[in-house]
Formats: C-alpha cells, sequence, structure tokens
C-alpha cells in the first residue's frame, strides 16, 4: 500500500545503559538522558526487584490469599508453639533508627499495638519471617485483558482522556477500517469491538471491586390527621454507599503506598530530643487510642487502622437543577501525609449521602432541620456499621507490604469545614464545636472547656425539659444523637481536625482580614479614595518580580472566583503590598497571622514549633484590636478564627495539619464528583457517576496489580540495541529542561546547585571577547580575585579586599561556556517535593525572557560562619553565569551584584529584613564572581513602596532596577520562611 505524505513513525526504543528503567526513541535523546543520569545517581533504578514473592519453606504446601485479603476468623490465641511471646509491657520499647540529610530522627512505636506480622491463624511470625505468599500469577496474565497494550488502551481512553462512549466506538471503527486497507493481518480486529466492549473489559475486573449498594429513609414523626403535611415527610430519601470495611481494607492492601506506611502508633524525636509531629501516627491520639485497646490482651501485637472521613457538599453545575452532591471520603490514618495529599488512591469516595430540601415555607421550621440533622447522622452510622465488630476485636488482613497482620478498626478524625463542623458536632452554627467558650467571648472566656459526649449528657439530664437552655446557654443542639455515639472510643468533639483551607486560608485570611482592610480603607479615605489606593495595591501585587513556583496577579487580586491557590499565592505577596497603606498595627496583625499560618502548614513540626505557634496566636490576638480601634469590627465572634486558638493541641493530637486538610477532599471532588458528572448524560446522573467511580477504582487497582508484579516496566514497544556509545553533548540550556519549580524524588542532599545541563549558544568563547560582549569591562578582574579567593580560602583578606597584582593572571582560561540558568536542589518538605522532601528550582539569569526583557534572579549566599536564619546569608542578584578551566580544574560561577542588609534586625512591623543595594565609590553596582557551590537557593526581593503611589505604566520587569530598599520574602515559600527568619 502506498503511504501518503507525513512523517513515518519511529518505532526504535534505545534503553538507558545505566539501567534506569527508562527509554528514549532517538539516539540524541538517549544521549541527552544519559547526561542527566549521570549527573544524578540517585534517579538509577534498582537492577534487582523493590518486591519479591517468597517460596514457603520446605515440606509445606503454600498458602494462597487473595490480594489484598482478609480471613473471616478472629485467633483466640496469638501464640503458637513455635510463635515468639509478644514482648510485655516492662520491657523497654521497639526503638527505630532513621537517619536523613546529615539530621537523625529517633523513632519509638507502640510497645503492645506494634502491628506485629502473623500467619493466616493469626500467630506471631519468627523475625525476619519471609511474607505468606499470595496466589501465583503468570508474568504475562493481564487478565481480563489479553495483553499490556490493551490495558493501557483502556486506562488511556476511559481514565486519562475520558472520552465519550460515542466517540471510543467511532475510533475503533476507524482503527478496523485502517486494519482493512493494511497488507498485513488484514483479519486483526481493534482491541475493542466498541465502547461496551471496553466498559466489559473494565467490569469484569475483581480486583478493586467494591460494589455500591443503597438505602432509603423516610421521615416516620407521622403527619397531623387532615393535613397532607409538607412534601418532606412522605418523601423517600436515597443513599449511595460502599462497604468502607472492603475500602479500607484496599488501602491497607495496597502495594503502592505499602513501605509508606505505620503500622504502629509512633512517637519521633530528633535527635536534639525534642519531639516531632509529623504524619497522623506520630500523634498523641493515636498512641492513646493504642492504650485503650490494649486494655484486652488478646489485641496485644495488632495494627491499629483509623479511619479517616471527610464530607463536603458540592455544585457540579449551576445551570441544572439538581446540581448538588454529597460525597463522603474515607482513608486509613496509617498512610503518610505525602501520600494522602499526593493523590495516590490514598482516598477514596464511600458514599453519597441525600440532601433532603423542602419549599421555601418548610425549610427553616425546626421539624426540618431536625430531620435533615438525624438524617445525615443516622446515614453514617449505617455506612459504617461494618467495621463496628472489628474495633474490638482483631481481622487478619494483608497489609501492602505483603505481611499479614492482625487489624483493629477505630474511627478517626473527620475532615470538614466549620458549617459541617457544627452539623457533626451537634452545636448550634456560630459557637465553637470543639469548646464551650461563648462566642462574645471566644478567647478570653475562662469558664471554657473542650467539649465530650459526656459533658453533653450532664447536660441533657440536667435540662431535658429545657432545650432552649441548652440551645442558648451551652450551644448544643439537644435533640439529636452524634453518629459517634454508636461506635467505641469515638468522641465526635475530638475527631473534630483542623482545616487549613477554610480556618486559616480562605477563613481567616481571605474572608476576614484582606475583606477587613477593604473596609479600612473605606472608613479612613472614603470610598472614591480607597479605591485609588487599592488600586495602587493591585498594582504592587502585580509588579512583584517573578520566581519559581510564584504565581502572578497580571492584575492584582481584583477577580470574582477565589479559589484556596489563589489565597495560598496571594498570601506570599499581601503584606509588602498593604505596608505604607495601612496602619502599622495593622500590618503587625497580619503578619503575626502569616507567621502562625506558615508554621502550623510545615510538614514536621517540633516541641519549638509548638510554642511559635502559640506565641504567634497571642501576638494575633493582641495585634487585630486594631480593627476595633478603627471600627472596621465591634467584635471577633468569629469560629473560624477561634479556631486559631486549638491548633496547638490538634497538631499534638494529630500531627501536621496538611494530613487532613480539607482540600484533600476538595481536590478529590474533581476526580470522584465532577468529571464523572460531565461524562454522564445528565438524567439521573448519579448511577452513572458511581459506575464511573468503580470503573477507575478497578483500573487503579489493576495498575498497581501490574506493577507490583513487574508487568509495565519498559516502555510498550520492544526495545533494541542502544546506540554507539557517544560523548554527551557540552553542558548548557537547552531551554526545555524543568520548569521554574518541581518536585524531585529521592533524598539527596541538604542543598545542590549545578549549571544548566546545555550552555547557551552565540556566546564567544574566550573571556575577552565575553566580557566586551557583555558590556562588563571588569569581568577580567572579578574572575582573578575570584581565583584569588580559591587558590587561598584561608586568607584574612578577600578576594576582593586585595591588591589586583597579587591575583592570578587568567590569560590561559580554557572552555569558558556561558549558561542562561542553575538548577537548586535543596530539602523542602513542607513545599511541593518528591517522597523524600526534595525540591529543585531553577535561577535564572538570561538577556530575553519569553520575548520580553531579561530575568535576572536573586539567590541566597550562604556566609562564613555559623549564624542561625537571615544572619548566616547574603543576598546577591545573579548577572551571569559560566563555566571556564584553569590550571585544569573547571570552575563554575556567577557573576552577580550584591545587597546589603538594611539595620540589624527584621522590620518590626512586617517582620521581613531588608535590604538595599551595594554601591561602590564610583556609583556603580557592586559586583564581584562567586562559585556556585556557595548558592542556597533562589531569594524573593520585594520593593519597599512605603505610601508613594507606584507609576502607572509600572511592571515587574523594573522593580529589581527601581526601587533602593526592598523586603526578603520569606513567604514566598516554606522553605524560605524556615531559612530566613
Amino acid at each position: 500500500m502506498q503511504r501518503g505524505l507525513g512523517k513515518k513513525y519511529n518505532a526504535r526504543v534505545l534503553p538507558c545503559p545505566f539501567k534506569c528503567g527508562l527509554f528514549c526513541r532517538s539516539a540524541s535523546g538517549l544521549t541527552q538522558h544519559r547526561y542527566a543520569c549521570s549527573l544524578n545517581p540517585s534517579n538509577r533504578r534498582a537492577s534487582t526487584p523493590i518486591l519479591r514473592l517468597n517460596t514457603p519453606p520446605p515440606n509445606t504446601s503454600p498458602l494462597v490469599f487473595p490480594s489484598p485479603g482478609c480471613l473471616f476468623h478472629t485467633p483466640q490465641n496469638r501464640h503458637g508453639p513455635n510463635s515468639q511471646p509478644h514482648t510485655p509491657i516492662s520491657i523497654s520499647p521497639r526503638w527505630y533508627q532513621w537517619t536523613a540529610n546529615g539530621g537523625g530522627m529517633r523513632t519509638r512505636f507502640h510497645p503492645l499495638l506494634d502491628g506485629q506480622p502473623c500467619d493466616d491463624a493469626g500467630y506471631d511470625l519468627p523475625e525476619d519471617s519471609s511474607p505468606p505468599p499470595e496466589e501465583q500469577r503468570s508474568d504475562n496474565d493481564f487478565f481480563p485483558y489479553s495483553s499490556r497494550p490493551e490495558f493501557e488502551l483502556a486506562d488511556f481512553l476511559f481514565r486519562k482522556e475520558q472520552m465519550a462512549g460515542k466517540k471510543i466506538s467511532e475510533l475503533m471503527d476507524i482503527w478496523a477500517a485502517f486494519q482493512q486497507l493494511t497488507e498485513a493481518e488484514p483479519e486483526q480486529d481493534p482491541p475493542f469491538a466498541c465502547a461496551q466492549d471496553l466498559y466489559n473489559k473494565i467490569d469484569s475486573t475483581e480486583i478493586g471491586d467494591v460494589p455500591w449498594q443503597a438505602f432509603s429513609v423516610q421521615f416516620d414523626g407521622g403527619i397531623t390527621e387532615g393535613s397532607d403535611g409538607p412534601r418532606w415527610k412522605t418523601q423517600s430519601y436515597e443513599a449511595w454507599f460502599r462497604d468502607p470495611l472492603k475500602i479500607a481494607e484496599g488501602q491497607i492492601g495496597n502495594k503502592d503506598f505499602g513501605h509508606e506506611m505505620d503500622y504502629s502508633p509512633k512517637r519521633a524525636f530528633s535527635r536534639a530530643g525534642k519531639r516531632q509531629f509529623s504524619d497522623f501516627m506520630s500523634g498523641n491520639w493515636a498512641w492513646q487510642q493504642a492504650d485503650l485497646i490494649a486494655e484486652d490482651t488478646e489485641t496485644h501485637g495488632s495494627m491499629f487502622v483509623p479511619l479517616i472521613l471527610g464530607s463536603d457538599k458540592t455544585t457540579v453545575s449551576v445551570a441544572t437543577g439538581h446540581n448538588e452532591y454529597y460525597p463522603l471520603y474515607a482513608s486509613i490514618g496509617n498512610v503518610q501525609n505525602h501520600v494522602r495529599r499526593a493523590h495516590r488512591n490514598a482516598v477514596s469516595v464511600v458514599a453519597f449521602l441525600a440532601i433532603p430540601k423542602t419549599d421555601k415555607r418548610h425549610e427553616n421550621t425546626l421539624e426540618f432541620l431536625r430531620f435533615r440533622r438525624q438524617l445525615f447522622h443516622s446515614s453514617l452510622a449505617h455506612i459504617l456499621r461494618s467495621l463496628k465488630p472489628w474495633m474490638r476485636k482483631p481481622r487478619i488482613t494483608r497489609c501492602g507490604d505483603g505481611y499479614l497482620r492482625r487489624v483493629i478498626y477505630g474511627l478517626g478524625p473527620y475532615i470538614a469545614d466549620y458549617p459541617e463542623q457544627a452539623l457533626l458536632a451537634c452545636v448550634v452554627s456560630g459557637w465553637c464545636p470543639k469548646c464551650t467558650a461563648r462566642p462574645n467571648n471566644f478567647d478570653d472566656d475562662p469558664t471554657s472547656i473542650l467539649r465530650s459526649h459526656v459533658h453533653t449528657n450532664i447536660l441533657q439530664d440536667a435540662f431535658k425539659d429545657q432545650p432552649a437552655t441548652m440551645w442558648d446557654g451551652y450551644g448544643i443542639v439537644g435533640d439529636v444523637i452524634p453518629f459517634t455515639t454508636h461506635f467505641p472510643r469515638a468522641n465526635i468533639h475530638e475527631l473534630l481536625s483542623p482545616d487549613l483551607l477554610h480556618q486559616v486560608i480562605k477563613g481567616t485570611f481571605k474572608d476576614h482580614l484582606v475583606e477587613w482592610v477593604g473596609e479600612y480603607l473605606e472608613i479612613a479615605h472614603g470610598k472614591k479614595h480607597s479605591k485609588v489606593i487599592l488600586a495602587d495595591i493591585d498594582q504592587r501585587i502585580a509588579a512583584v518580580p517573578l520566581f519559581p513556583g510564584l504565581r502572578r496577579f497580571p492584575e492584582g487580586r481584583g477577580f470574582k472566583q477565589w479559589t484556596g491557590d489563589d489565597s495560598k499565592a496571594l498570601m506570599k505577596v499581601y503584606l509588602p503590598a498593604i505596608a505604607g497603606h495601612v496602619p502599622p498595627g495593622m500590618v503587625r496583625a497580619i503578619s503575626a497571622f502569616m507567621e502562625f499560618c506558615y508554621l502550623v502548614r510545615r510538614s514536621q513540626i517540633d516541641s519549638t514549633t509548638l510554642d511559635q505557634i502559640e506565641a504567634a496566636v497571642a501576638r494575633f490576638h493582641q495585634e487585630r484590636r486594631v480593627f476595633l480601634e478603627t471600627e472596621v469590627r465591634t467584635n471577633f465572634a468569629l469560629p473560624r478564627q477561634h479556631s486559631l486558638s486549638h491548633y496547638r493541641h490538634l497538631i499534638q493530637q494529630f500531627g501536621a495539619p496538611n494530613g487532613l486538610c480539607s482540600s484533600i477532599t476538595e481536590s478529590k471532588h474533581i476526580a470522584a464528583v465532577k468529571e464523572p458528572w460531565r461524562r454522564s448524560n445528565r438524567n439521573d446522573a448519579l448511577g452513572q457517576m458511581l459506575l464511573t467511580n468503580q470503573r477507575l477504582d478497578k483500573l487503579a487497582a489493576s495498575r498497581v496489580d501490574f506493577v507490583t508484579r513487574r508487568m509495565l516496566q519498559g516502555p510498550l514497544l520492544m526495545p533494541i540495541a542502544p546506540a554507539p556509545d557517544r560523548q554527551p553533548l557540552v553542558p548548557g540550556d537547552d531551554g526545555t529542561g524543568i520548569g521554574d519549580a518541581e518536585a524531585v524524588d529521592g533524598i539527596t542532599s541538604l542543598g545542590d546547585v549545578k549549571l544548566a545541563r546545555y550552555h547557551a549558544r552565540h556566546y564567544p568563547g574566550t573571556i575577552e571577547r565575553l566580557a566586551a560582549f557583555l558590556g562588563q569591562p571588569r569581568l577580567i578582574e572579578y574572575i582573578r580575585r575570584f581565583l584569588y579567593d580559591q587558590f587561598h580560602p584561608t586568607a584574612e583578606i578577600c578576594g576582593m579586599d586585595v591588591q589586583l597584582n597579587l591575583c592570578p593572571e587568567i590569560s590561559t582560561l580554557l572552555g569558558v561556556k556561558t549558561f542562561h540558568s542553575a538548577t537548586s536542589t535543596y530539602y523542602a518538605p513542607s513545599d511541593i517535593a518528591g517522597i523524600g522532601g526534595m525540591h529543585r528550582e531553577r535561577i535564572r539569569a538570561v538577556p530575553c525572557w519569553k520575548g520580553g526583557p531579561g530575568r535576572y534572579d536573586c539567590v541566597y549566599v550562604e556566609k562564613d560562619g555559623e549564624a542561625d536564619g537571615f544572619c548566616g546569608l547574603h543576598v546577591a542578584r545573579v548577572k551571569l553565569f559560566f563555566s571556564f578551566g584553569f590550571q585544569q580544574s573547571t570552575y563554575s560561577c556567577a557573576m552577580v551584584e550584591w545587597f546589603s542588609t538594611y539595620e540589624d534586625s527584621p522590620c518590626e512591623d512586617t517582620g521581613m529584613w531588608r535590604v538595599e543595594p551595594d554601591y561602590d565609590v564610583r556609583g556603580q553596582r557592586m559586583s564581584s564572581v562567586i562559585h556556585i557551590d556557595t548558592i542556597l537557593r533562589s531569594a524573593h526581593l520585594i520593593g519597599v513602596a512605603g505610601s508613594q503611589l507606584l507609576p502607572k505604566y509600572f511592571t515587574y520587569h523594573n522593580t529589581l532596577d527601581a526601587f533602593q530598599l526592598f523586603y526578603v520574602n520569606k513567604y514566598a515559600d516554606h522553605h524560605a520562611h524556615e531559612i530566613a527568619f
């Protein structure tokens, strides 16, 4: 058959010679990859499999279990004839030593509920035992798919592209027509006959199959005779759910994160002996629950699995009639926080709750409100009932690391925003669901205590005939029974988790402080002039210099639909924008809040940080009085703002709050609710959404299974022999590397800066011509002084101050190469980071950025000495990255312009350090050449504008050249906050 014009498909696949597992399609691509792989050995994959199947001991028949699986019996005695008795509590508890990034952490596990592996009868396995064997399947068994390409195509069409059924069928028709036109195998059919055939393949998948169930609820209070009554009393409300026990077992047995799971409550300590709070199981609550469970000796050695729940109504479309859905999500508390945040199937949709509605006449009646509350709690109790038998006795379950363990379940924290928290805690809206503080005196009520079921029951007994007293005096909705009363060791007031998104980021910051600043400006300056000032604040925000990972606001903050990401991005640049336009006390109040916000959002919080959090809250409460003095507020009866007072206790109980934030469940809305709804035909959409979620879970489970059995290694096409060995291209920036910022898997070092992979072209290759080309006549002098420092590292006088004739001559410089960027890799677990907490960003020094003016980023440069925080750092602006050879050594360098610290302490209002440009006696910017090893990472500077208005056409391109004083923005990201204090 004669082909038409077009590019021929290239099927060559070249494997990496370092055996990292990656393949390239061309020789040039392989060369580039080989160079990158050689620079970062941590990217290379082990030649041996990560997981292996262990054969049973001789003379024993293999045991067969489903994967993941469980046995439906409970051991009466966990010590078999050959098993080791469990360590009694009087013996020292188990410790595990872990060291990373030059720092040490010591972890103590619970001495009784330590997640000891067991056999199928529940007896302890001897130490160093291999996991019990699972069902053996062939390495090419892709059931129900015929091959890997067929599975990859099903996953591509259904999950990645979310292609409509008609389009899938049309694609298969085109595929079949193309097969008929080819000479080879004209009878070969397409992978799927039609869309329904693809769906049938997915539906026939056995693993990950948790079917949906339904129940209906109806009002049983009766209707007054002779009256039809409101419609809601006669209507039946249907809820759909999946067995949470099977959902939890699927997560426990998920091998994708089997080694990123805590099988026992733990207490972590730094090398200095400070308690560390990070993952959920590192908190006090899990340990206390294990103590309660361990009172029954039959539970010793079990694995405690708390089920974290979250629910939140979401709207899929404002243009349709039925546009609200009420999903309930679940995640086991054992998975580490970074897994729960990373959308790796550690959060599953368990149910879609009923949403009772009525007409305007009845929607605010006490009877309807009581029914709606009780429907919610009764539904949760019914959905979770399958877990209840296993909250007191262990259930043998296979875990993601391949071992069997005795599992004890419990209800864990509940993720919800404030309206949902009030509903869950059965408290009156406006009251705190955690404590009894009165709304008119939230933060200074001396009679306030933590709420509990016991306290509520005492009040109900005392005021059982006075519901108004319960409502008005204690903020308790007394006629509703919380769902947690049906389960052991569960107290809903204790289980309500901190919510960074709605309490801190969108609540206190966006809905309160940002709005209050606008209200103050209108009170102080009038409506007309306040608009001028707000416009200047917007322009200051738009004029912030570029920074890796920082979102730009070209029009300031003037947009209608706010998201959590919008609020977090605005938070980074808001404080310098308002300084000078509002009273200093108002700046200090927002600064204190920002300090609190960045401290509680860290991924690792120690006892020192807890003290800083408490101090920041106290300072915020003191400074926010300025809003009372300026008549912006008359009180602070704000439950979400009051919740800040509970964060220290909640961190001690549940670990770092970013593992329990409602942003996790809200992001899950997209995959579990909104995208399935868009794929439906809008007619009775819920049933189609349930089926879509079930199919997505099956595809995800299949992928994990195939990866575990090493069936998806390498590309789809069979590799051929690698290209002949060639030297890598000269390092430089090819313009196709990483973006400004990205996560990096693996832990390599505390910090590492490297020049870009490829050098920039069209630059002179000698230092004299390069200096003339760049208009930097003193470049040669800077290099000579730099070499003096390299050859005299212990000299009392540095190269910048020594006489030039004492510096080396550089007439023999070789291989001068210019670069437009460098990459900095450092440990930043609180930012967007890889599994090991590593983050990479690109520092740019380029004369033309995206067709506009140049971009020359600022950096932190490490000082000599042991000073902490910003006192141990310089700030400089990179004007050139280059490398050269001298006396058989290659130097990677940067030419920088220096800044000096303004005053000896941070600004007392903003809390940020300030710097000013350095000038020499001739009025020129003070510059020098430094080795890139002295660079720590990017720095972000924001101009200090004071009360002056920026010129109308001022842009971010001018900021670093126009201002003479800058804030060092420690809020640019979490790592900057940790080093620029």
